[in-house]
Order: C-alpha cells, then structure tokens, then sequence
C-alpha cells in the first residue's frame, strides 16, 4: 500500500491540472494591459452588454482617472474610439448598445444631474433625452432598432419605468446577414473580419 501512496501527490497534481485548464475554456479575454488599449486594463471594467450579434461590448471603466464608456470590437479584439462621448471629470456609465452597434445610451452627470443621453457612432454626437425630467435616471437601455429607450426614474416619488420614443424619422440600427448572431443560420460564412461602420 505504501507503493500507491507515493502516487496520490502526482495524481492530485495531475487532476488539479486537468480540472483548472477546463476553467477557461471558450474565454476570449484578453489579459490586462497597461496603457489601457485593449478590454481589460489595470482599472475597474464594469456594465458589460453586448450588441445583437456580439460583435461589440460596451462597457464602463475607471482607467482615464474617472467613469466612462468604453466600445470593444470582439471580432478585431481592440477598443473603437468614441470621440466627444467622454468628458474628463464627468461620469459616465450604465450604457447599454443598439443592434448593429450604431448608437450607445448611457447615464451621464456632465449638466450636473445624471441624465440619459444617446450616442450615434455615425454623426459622433451625444444627444441628451432627459433634460426635462426632475428626478433622477438609471439604467437605460436602447431597443435594439435605436428607436426606443426605457430608463428607470423616480419623477412620481417611486421608482417607475419611462419609455421614450426617439421618433419615427431616427435612422434605425438594424442587424443584417453580417451582424447574425453567432451559430445561427443567417449568420456569414467568412470568417473575415467585416468592415469597420
């Protein structure tokens, strides 16, 4: 029996080995970086949400000295700039994406009260949908055409759910053949990169 003992440590070993590797399989996270260039830095990430097809991750982090959002291509593995959506000083979070990826809503205190302002990745331009709402907004989110938005507010003296119609004549962000989902049969062929919006 000592003979078997002397096989337990290797064997622990072993299976210690062969249950961690199964951990992390299928995760496509990249390893934090300094300069805060990729998904991951050495700040806090938060509020991920997906685009229809998941080729896109929105999301909040700390890594510019204060809260903002962040726009992660998952297909090309590398951060789309979002030029005039954050502010230094001014937080940004709880975003939240349409589609195709074409707009962004997210809570934003740059008038001095958070607020819910959208975002087109076309025009580069923020729009803020709840000036005229006394109270306070949280956790927007875009339906996923662009047209719609629901946020919660508390205007009545409780927490209710609002609606808002951004109008019939917003460019609609709808998903085609190449924003399928993954695994699904409209989704492409190719495994080539599509181009940039």
């Amino acid at each position: 029996m000592t003979k078997h003992k002397r096989y337990l440590p290797v064997l622990a070993v072993g299976l210690f080995a062969t249950l961690s590797g199964c951990r992390d399989r299928g995760l496509l996270t990249p390893p934090p970086q300094l300069l805060g260039a990729s998904l991951n830095s050495l700040a806090a990430e938060q509020e991920p949400q997906f685009s229809y097809d998941g080729r896109y991750l929105v999301f909040t982090s700390s890594r510019q000295a204060h809260r903002g959002v962040y726009l992660y291509d998952v297909q090309r593995r590398r951060l789309i700039p979002l030029p005039g959506l954050n502010q230094s000083g001014v937080i940004h979070e709880q975003p939240d994406i349409s589609a195709d990826g074409r707009y962004i809503v997210y809570i934003s205190e740059e008038r001095g009260k958070p607020d819910v302002f959208v975002y087109d990745r076309q025009s580069l331009q923020s729009e803020v949908i709840t000036d005229n709402i006394l109270g306070e907004v949280r956790r927007p989110t875009i339906s996923g055409n662009g047209r719609f938005i629901a946020f919660e507010s508390n205007r009545s003296g409780q927490w209710d759910i609002e609606i808002y119609d951004r109008g019939p004549s917003v460019e609609l962000s709808l998903p085609t053949s190449r924003s399928a989902p993954l695994n699904s049969p409209e989704a492409p062929a190719s495994t080539t990169p599509a181009a940039p919006n």
